[in-house]
């Protein structure tokens, strides 16, 4: 890790009174949520629980009827934000463009916005790579990895902007549970080694209380609960408990 990476500091994000509806369907019913600076925060429910609607507004791909959303105090919607702070997201499926190599996926910022020389984020590329188990697999095609590899290679693309927050989408959406594992690993050990904030969006219970430091639960658009993992496990709530021994995975 070069020292940029090993001084980069996470964000707080604050959620307040966040509400949105479709077609007269209140879908998030007044979400509070605060995430502290450097921890792994977790939002765990089952299909059709609202964290995905969540999930766009704190990308910006939605639009809240009422409510906020900051980061370290500023509204995420400000052009000014985005521009302050470096923020990534890890898609869902890895979103790696076929038609380029691995490494051109994971520069692909860099390279589009001219913000490096090519030697240069050659040089980054690498790092990051080998920073998520994945050195030898720069000049390979996206075809020629495991389902495993290319979440491993979406967070390296994450990783080169040298982010403040990272965002995950299901981490371990069809993966088996050897690989989920390793993508558990890899956040955990990111979080160790550049404090940046993590928000998991996930269904994945095993990912939930193996990695977060806090962890909410959320059903029907509300947030049941808030606290660390044995915190949540031993909330009294039928609803919660519920959600907790249900199979997450074949629920959603």
């Amino acid at each position: 890790m070069n020292d940029t990476t090993q001084s980069s500091q996470g964000v707080g994000l604050v959620v307040r009174g966040l509400r949105k509806s479709f077609d007269g369907q209140e879908v998030l019913k007044g979400i509070d949520l605060a995430v502290r600076p450097g921890e792994i925060f977790v939002i765990m429910g089952p299909s059709g629980s609202g964290k995905s609607v969540l999930l766009k507004h704190l990308i910006g791909l939605e639009t809240p009827d009422a409510g906020e959303i900051l980061v370290n105090g500023d509204p995420i919607s400000a052009p000014e934000t985005a521009a302050k702070y470096r923020m990534a997201l890890v898609f869902q499926s890895g979103a790696l463009l076929n038609s380029l190599t691995v490494g051109e996926n994971v520069g692909l910022y860099l390279a589009e916005h001219r913000l490096k020389p090519p030697a240069e984020i050659e040089r980054i590329v690498a790092e990051k790579l080998a920073d998520v188990g994945l050195k030898d697999v720069m000049h390979k095609m996206p075809a020629e990895l495991s389902g495993g590899m290319k979440k491993r290679a979406a967070i390296a693309r994450a990783l080169v902007i040298e982010p403040q927050l990272i965002l995950y989408d299901e981490p371990t959406s069809e993966l088996d549970p050897v690989s989920a594992v390793v993508i558990g690993n890899e956040i955990l050990e990111l979080n160790r080694r550049i404090r940046v904030t993590s928000l998991v969006v996930s269904h994945d219970r095993d990912l939930a209380f193996g990695v977060a430091d806090r962890i909410a639960v959320i059903a029907e658009g509300r947030i049941l609960t808030v606290g660390t993992p044995a915190e949540v496990k031993n909330f009294q709530d039928p609803l919660v408990q519920n959600f907790l021994t249900a199979d997450f995975k074949r629920a959603s």
